[in-house]
């Protein structure tokens, strides 16, 4: 898996939405936002927009980087993120 051999956080692109409302920034993140309730409260499509703009702008997930700082020896723990936990 390419996010575990060679972590690319810096320049990901990709993002997962869950069938809750929960975008997650990165795919091994466990903290997502929420955006069923400004959808079911009547967000216009400029308010998303603008939304997801600074949710993005304001990421700072690097799950693999820090998982692979961890396995050279760091002692920074990292919850475990299952594949069938994400959708894998």
């Amino acid at each position: 898996i390419a996010s575990v051999t060679r972590p690319f956080c810096a320049t990901c692109t990709r993002a997962r939405l869950t069938a809750e409302g929960q975008l997650y920034t990165c795919l091994f993140g466990i903290t997502g936002h929420d955006l069923r309730a400004p959808l079911r409260a009547g967000a216009t499509d400029a308010q998303m927009a603008e939304r997801l703009d600074t949710i993005w702008s304001m990421r700072a997930d690097r799950y693999s980087e820090l998982r692979t700082l961890a396995t050279r020896g760091s002692s920074r723990e990292l919850p475990r993120v299952e594949m069938s936990h994400i959708g894998g």
